[in-house]
């Protein structure tokens, strides 16, 4: 079977780095569902731009996330290709974090991905074959000052990518992580003027990725030839930080 047939489902889908990933998958042969949280008028623009189905839940609802997986397996076929790009950030520092603040990010970057990867395994594993990409952050790697609930999320994912790509490598279900560095996205460009010389000075090559360069990784992880990597995380940030 090759990637023609197979349906993909990305998580935060119509925008951002999540929209160049829905369309790198539909570009490479895969029939793309994108999921959103809120921003309907968004969502509306991209599928009329690009032919791709949306379809909206909260990713930090397991049952919404359940629903929404059934409506995107009616109108799609078994979601095979699975991108847990979703993510918001919350950012203080710890000392005047609020609770709401480190719950939402935790809810929605962390758990999230829990909801999507468990509302999928099982069928998964009776087809054996499935591909998870999980978004991490090269902060996620490093830390950053004033976002530990996102780093922690952004951290936990990694963990869980090695472990789900333990339990299913004898059903040929990949998990792979990436760790984007900064990029030209609507949440980067809400950085200050000198926040952002300090990002570009910290990065190597001195620019921002583009999300099309973010995109080509979770082409290259979800391939059906790419079922001997399994439980890595590839950092694509520049040289920004290297481990």
């Amino acid at each position: 079977m090759g990637s023609t047939s197979r349906v993909a489902l990305v998580t935060g889908g119509t925008v951002g780095i999540g929209a160049a990933i829905s369309e790198a998958l539909l570009a490479a042969g895969y029939r793309v569902a994108a999921n959103y949280g809120h921003n309907i008028e968004a969502a509306h623009r991209f599928e009329a731009r690009t032919g791709i189905k949306t379809f909206a839940w909260n990713v930090a609802d397991l049952q919404a996330c359940r629903d929404g997986i059934a409506s995107v397996q009616a109108a799609l076929g078994p979601v095979e290709v699975l991108v847990n790009n979703a993510g918001i950030t919350r950012d203080a520092m710890l000392h005047k974090m609020t609770e709401w603040q480190w719950r939402e990010v935790i809810d929605v970057d962390l758990s999230g991905c829990f909801n999507m990867c468990r509302s999928v395994i099982e069928g998964m594993r009776e087809r054996h074959f499935g591909r998870i990409v999980n978004v991490s952050s090269v902060n996620g790697l490093s830390g950053q000052a004033g976002q530990t609930n996102y780093a922690a999320a952004k951290a936990g994912l990694i963990g869980l990518t090695k472990s789900l790509a333990l339990e299913g490598a004898a059903r040929n279900i990949t998990a792979n992580a990436i760790a984007p560095g900064y990029t030209d996205t609507a949440m980067v460009a809400g950085l200050s003027p000198e926040v952002m010389a300090q990002v570009l000075k910290s990065v190597p090559c001195g620019r921002l990725a583009t999300p099309a360069e973010i995109a080509r990784g979770v082409v290259f992880l979800v391939a059906d030839g790419a079922g001997y990597i399994n439980g890595a995380t590839l950092s694509i940030n520049g040289g920004k930080y290297l481990a």
